[in-house]
């Protein structure tokens, strides 16, 4: 089966097409601007050159439209035909308490979805428009939900109520969600797959270090605590979101700069992080590049990002009383030689460290802690949307 793999965002749409039985890419691209002057269209065939081409989408219906008119192109196609795809899967942000795992879509899944608006205002609405626009250009193909919250629905409550009054989770559902769920859950099952180990055995902390950035203790398979919160602004430091940080600085900077509730929090996702922290980048490349020649605030951003992650690292292996394997995932966790190093460099009471010859690698799966070590450290490469595509084949 062919899967069309979409994430949809307010003015972006990501798309790959997955041929499921080898599990390999066929075509993937991006379409950018869409309701924008201005709109770019990238399609790249498997093995094959980026194709960019500026048109305009004034919708995201019209740029669905594009993605299959790419795909099936007589040229740069790579399937004859819009009947080879069998089936749609959708990355949704937010599931709330509703979505517990992936759902084959119907009105009754799109109105929970929308019941969750409110959890995720910029994300959800924008995932909604991809569903809309794919069943309006290709009417009874099946579509599949897969949420990025679905993962850690396993969480107990210990792990997930707040410190405020009951009647607020009661009445609005405020509690931690965590985010990168499709991630963690593929990372988790891989490494324990690369190790030959039982996940119903096996205790992994999953490092997913991107620009957006979050750590889950997933214990026998089941998430049982992640850092992002409600909203994905909770747990480490990250590009440009602050993390976690005392409440009162809300009502504190506020107060001083005479800004509203809503300008504070533009300021805590939009301004913070690395990129507020160094006041040169939220790219980890800039910042290791300025930390490089000599920048002193570039270089003490990277250690508090370190450390951050060394602190959550640790206070998991207590949540789980230890762990098995310790994974680095997505683009800094993947890419970022120095960052595993210094991190590794933190878990000398596990009685593991990183190996500075086995860490030198980029993007590729590999174990890369000191021969000896009591708890595996290793890279394994995410893939969401191959995690998409198998649960979309596997409701199908």
């Amino acid at each position: 089966m062919k899967v069309l793999v979409i994430n949809c965002g307010s003015s972006s749409l990501k798309y790959q097409l997955i041929d499921s039985d080898s599990e390999g890419v066929l075509a993937k691209g991006l379409c950018e601007r869409i309701g924008i002057d201005g709109g770019m269209i990238t399609y790249q065939p498997e093995g094959k050159e980026k194709i960019k081409k500026q048109v305009d989408m004034p919708d995201h219906t019209e740029a669905v439209k594009l993605v299959i008119d790419s795909l099936i192109d007589k040229e740069k196609g790579v399937i004859a035909s819009l009947d080879e795809i069998g089936a749609v899967g959708h990355r949704i942000v937010h599931g709330g308490e509703k979505f517990a795992s992936a759902t084959v879509i119907n009105d009754e899944v799109i109105k929970a979805i929308e019941e969750c608006n409110d959890l995720a205002p910029l994300h959800n609405p924008a995932n909604l428009i991809g569903i809309r626009s794919c069943q309006a250009i290709m009417p009874g193909v099946p579509m599949v939900a897969v949420f990025d919250t679905a993962f850690h629905q396993t969480m107990p409550k210990k792990a997930y109520l707040y410190g405020i009054p009951y009647e607020y989770y009661e009445k609005y559902k405020v509690r931690r969600y965590g985010f990168h769920g499709t991630s963690h859950e593929f990372v988790s099952k891989r490494a324990a797959e690369f190790l030959g180990k039982d996940i119903n055995n096996f205790r992994v902390i999953v490092c997913h270090l991107g620009n957006g950035a979050s750590i889950s203790a997933v214990c026998n398979g089941k998430c049982v605590d992640t850092s992002m919160g409600l909203t994905p602004l909770e747990g480490l430091i990250m590009g440009t979101r602050s993390g976690d940080l005392d409440p009162a600085i809300l009502q504190f900077i506020s107060n001083k700069e005479n800004l509203s509730i809503d300008e504070m929090l533009n300021v805590l996702n939009k301004k913070s992080g690395v990129l507020g922290l160094s006041g040169v980048s939220s790219d980890f490349r800039d910042l290791g590049e300025a930390a490089g020649s000599g920048n002193e605030q570039a270089k003490t951003t990277l250690e508090t990002y370190y450390y951050r992650v060394a602190k959550y690292i640790g206070s998991y292996v207590a949540a789980m009383n230890g762990v098995d394997a310790i994974v680095f995932t997505a683009g800094v966790g993947e890419n970022n030689i120095e960052a595993r190093q210094v991190i590794g460099d933190y878990l000398g009471y596990l009685g593991t460290g990183v190996d500075r010859n086995k860490n030198n690698i980029r993007g590729e799966e590999a174990v890369i802690s000191s021969d000896g070590s009591k708890v595996d450290i290793l890279v394994i490469p995410t893939n969401e949307e191959l995690a998409i595509a198998r649960e979309t084949v596997k409701l199908v």
